[in-house]
């Protein structure tokens, strides 16, 4: 009986010596609001970031904005996969692929055939790149980023590119 408590004591101390330094499976949902798109632009965007484990997460992006012809349109959903390079779990710099899925107008004026209104929707592939910051109680984060996007299906009036950039803060529960 003894070596069978031995032999569990010995096996459950090997295999939480393995366990990584940061291992943390709390707080590994994050909201967020990006302040610097609202500031600029007044488009209010939020952001959910789920953490797979410390160094990657996945997440969305929801946005709407009251002026359609803003340089994103007036509407935009869409999902993104990061990768954390810092030496803190869930910080620092990171690459991200995103996928943005859009809609807004266009309204140009011509002097041949007068004012014209386009409404359109697209989908944009991206990569993007920035840098967090976490409060020592993984709590609250800061975030700067950006990234570029190529629209997938533009129409003529469309650029080709789009680009994104924000400046948010978060709470991870």
């Amino acid at each position: 009986m003894n070596k069978i408590i031995f032999s569990i004591a010995v096996l459950f101390i090997s295999a939480s010596s393995f366990a990584q330094a940061y291992h943390d499976n709390e707080n590994s949902h994050e909201v967020k609001l990006n302040i610097g798109q609202f500031l600029v632009t007044t488009t209010i965007e939020f952001g959910y970031e789920y953490y797979i484990n410390e160094d990657t997460s996945i997440g969305g992006t929801l946005y709407f904005d009251g002026k359609s012809t803003d340089y994103n349109g007036n509407f935009g959903i869409g999902p993104n996969l990061r990768a954390y390079f810092g030496y803190g779990p869930k910080s620092g710099l990171f690459a991200e692929v995103f996928g943005l899925y859009y809609t807004g107008d266009d309204d140009e004026d011509t002097e041949n055939l007068g004012g014209r209104n386009y409404d359109y929707s697209t989908v944009a592939l991206g990569l993007g790149g920035g840098y967090k910051w976490a409060t020592r109680s993984q709590k609250f984060t800061i975030e700067l980023n950006g990234g570029l996007g190529r629209n997938i299906n533009p129409e003529d009036f469309q650029n080709d590119f789009m680009f994104k950039a924000g400046l948010s803060l978060g709470y991870r529960f």
